[in-house]
């Protein structure tokens, strides 16, 4: 005759059913949060959409292709060539500059700099990431305009040649696309650099000791085992800077002498973004002009979606990218 198990304790049952509850409860509550944001920016979505309806309708010219912004005009016509050219060649250029410098100062906090140097180092990245906006804008636009007259020229001299860098007007102020580009790198450096260090962090200790003993070099050992783990925080840190490079306002706005020119010649003055186009022209637009700012509104949401849909599925195109092999 078989005896039954013995009754676990009251206290015992009473404490995983709590346990239980409290993880529905959590899972509910993340449930929640998850389809609230996906709401909120359906309802973003929706509300730029019917405005961009609204302004499309009055539109005389073509939205893609014209580089006029003239939405409150007696026959309105505007389009946002000049705004997505000036846009994506802008993030371009800061993301060209800001990613290679960012996992390399990373890379010197996590595994180069003694503990003294490393610390201040991190809480110097850490302190310009908070940085507002605006006082970038100004940094540029006082310190970083007047000094920009150099490398300018240097490059019209030297790289000329390559149509991009041919600067057509010479002896102007380098309110450029290519100053944009430098200060908006300058902006993303600390966020990239912060994420990407506490990713380099976070490398297991047994493959990097496992890669020195088998007689690879500092380096070999975080080409091999460093930066293959960190690969996914690297792009979502890409893709938070670029981010905050896209929809950057107030300093764009100090820096860019805005027109309505599109042109390959980076050092040439004039062009303009979304977000810096929105910020000087809603104060005193009427109602079409802000009906056709939010359709511009919608093209940048539209875009952000876009980046960030590509670099997921970068991310999840191989298994060793998401850190499961790891």
């Amino acid at each position: 005759m078989t005896s039954s198990p013995p009754a676990a304790p009251r206290g015992r049952v009473s404490r995983e059913r709590d346990s239980r509850f409290g993880d529905a409860i959590f899972m509910n509550l993340a449930r929640g949060s998850g389809i609230l944001l996906l709401v909120v920016m359906a309802a973003i979505a929706g509300f730029l959409a019917w405005r961009s309806g609204l302004a499309l309708t009055n539109n005389n010219g073509n939205f893609l292709t014209t580089f006029e912004w003239a939405p409150d005009a007696p026959k309105p016509v505007f389009g946002i060539a000049v705004l997505a050219f000036g846009t994506i060649v802008s993030a371009i250029i800061a993301m060209a500059i800001a990613v290679p410098v960012a996992i390399g100062i990373a890379l010197f906090i996590s595994h180069y700099a003694p503990r003294k140097i490393a610390q201040p180092f991190a809480y110097l990245v850490d302190l310009l990431a908070a940085v507002p906006s605006i006082v970038y804008g100004l940094w540029g636009a006082l310190f970083l305009v007047p000094h920009m007259n150099g490398l300018t020229s240097w490059l019209n001299e030297y790289l000329g040649w390559t149509y991009i860098f041919d600067q057509t007007k010479t002896g102007t102020t380098p309110r450029n696309l290519f100053t944009v580009g430098i200060l908006l790198a300058i902006m993303i450096l600390p966020i990239i650099t912060a994420v990407s260090r506490e990713v380099f962090r976070q490398v297991p200790r047994m493959h990097e000791e496992a890669a020195l003993a088998l007689g690879a070099t500092r380096w070999e050992m975080i080409r091999t085992a460093v930066l293959p783990f960190g690969r996914p925080g690297i792009i979502s840190a890409s893709m938070l800077g670029l981010g905050r490079a896209l929809g950057e306002t107030i300093a764009v706005a100090v820096v860019l002498s805005s027109n309505s020119v599109l042109s390959l010649h980076i050092l040439d003055p004039g062009g303009g973004t979304f977000a810096q186009n929105i910020a000087l022209k809603f104060a005193e637009a009427g109602d079409n002009g802000r009906n056709a700012l939010m359709a511009s509104g919608l093209v940048l949401f539209v875009i952000t979606l876009l980046v960030n849909g590509a670099a997921r599925l970068i991310v999840a195109r191989r298994k060793e990218y998401s850190g499961a092999g790891a």
